[in-house]
């Protein structure tokens, strides 16, 4: 959840990251692809997937790949690293510190215009979850009306450049975002930036009554919760993509239909979420995951145009020089069994 009291989140950051520490220390070779000479087939190949936040709802379908043994059905023993502020997943993915990582879109983007050599191979949330949330009290419908109220967010967001660049924010009043929703709740006159899958249900059980005013419905759409990998692994352990990707997919099925056992596998991982917080995320990002669109194809697809899309709001926000990064560079649907690249 990107959002919760001071004293909880240091104590769920300080026991997370001393279990990625181990962890990433323990599993941060690459991994062996089952068909490369002298690897032993009996064994499952090890590799890492680095999160870009604590484990939550976003990251479901990952945990339930692992959880309902689809990455041991592909023959990978697959290590699911917690992250959280200051993850630099693109960068550790880069350097071969994790094999796979989590990311979105908009990120991997900035991160490619300063050389990072990554690539998507797969976008589960297909509508981006950021928002910016609002008391029903104000009478703001939409993010165009947005006037006149004290908003906390994150000033070097991709999404806040956006913003500030399509949106007037008249009488609008810019404070860093606290980390918590107690401004929020106790001042009707506040609005912060948030996700529908978290933020949100803690206004609300904190009496407030929250509505969430999406960033894509003015057009900021980046694929989010991308899985990631690094373009050597990509040259190096073809095989071992296409096996990670086709678990990933149906952990992302599988979590659609049925979120019990995965949300049970979070909740020990990440003391802060309970089942009520996470039946709340799930609900929220069903319809993410699966949006109206009949232009895409199955779960994880990807299509360039959304890409391009991206770069071009990327540099016309002033965040990535013009002809810096080509946005068919940023992914690659090779491994998708359904997609509409075009």
């Amino acid at each position: 959840m990107r959002n919760r009291p001071e004293q909880r989140v240091r104590r769920a950051r300080a026991i997370l990251w001393g279990v990625a520490l181990v962890l990433m220390a323990g599993c941060s070779r690459g991994p062996r692809d089952a068909g490369a000479p002298g690897a032993d087939t009996a064994k499952p190949t090890e590799v890492t997937l680095l999160l870009n936040w604590f484990p939550e709802a976003e990251h479901g379908g990952f945990f339930a790949a692992e959880v309902h043994g689809y990455y041991a059905e592909e023959g990978l023993k697959v290590t699911i690293v917690p992250g959280g502020p200051g993850a630099s997943v693109v960068a550790r993915v880069a350097t071969g510190a994790a094999t796979f990582g989590v990311e979105n879109a908009d990120v991997l983007l900035l991160a490619r215009s300063e050389e990072a050599a990554v690539k998507a191979v797969m976008a589960p949330i297909q509508k981006h979850p950021r928002c910016i949330m609002v008391h029903e009290e104000s009478g703001i419908k939409s993010l165009r009306e947005l006037r006149d109220v004290t908003l906390a967010m994150n000033a070097g967001g991709a999404f806040s450049h956006y913003l500030k660049k399509h949106v007037p924010l008249t009488g609008v009043k810019i404070v860093p975002y606290p980390g918590n929703v107690a401004r929020f709740v106790a001042d009707k006159r506040s609005a912060q930036q948030a996700y529908v899958f978290s933020e949100p249900f803690l206004a609300a059980k904190q009496g407030a009554r929250p509505r969430s005013l999406l960033l894509s419905d003015i057009g900021f759409n980046p694929y989010t919760s991308c899985l990631i990998v690094s373009e050597q692994v990509l040259r190096d352990q073809r095989d071992v993509v296409r096996r990670m990707v086709r678990a990933s997919v149906r952990g992302w099925e599988q979590y659609l239909k049925d979120p019990a056992a995965t949300h049970k596998r979070i909740a020990e991982l990440n003391p802060e979420m309970g089942e009520d917080v996470l039946e709340f995320g799930w609900k929220a990002l069903k319809a993410f995951i699966v949006p109206d669109d009949p232009r895409r194809g199955g779960i994880g697809s990807m299509r360039s145009e959304r890409w391009a899309e991206l770069r071009d709001q990327l540099v016309e926000i002033g965040l990535i020089a013009k002809d810096k990064v080509r946005a068919e560079d940023a992914f690659t649907t090779e491994f998708l069994a359904r997609s509409d690249p075009g």
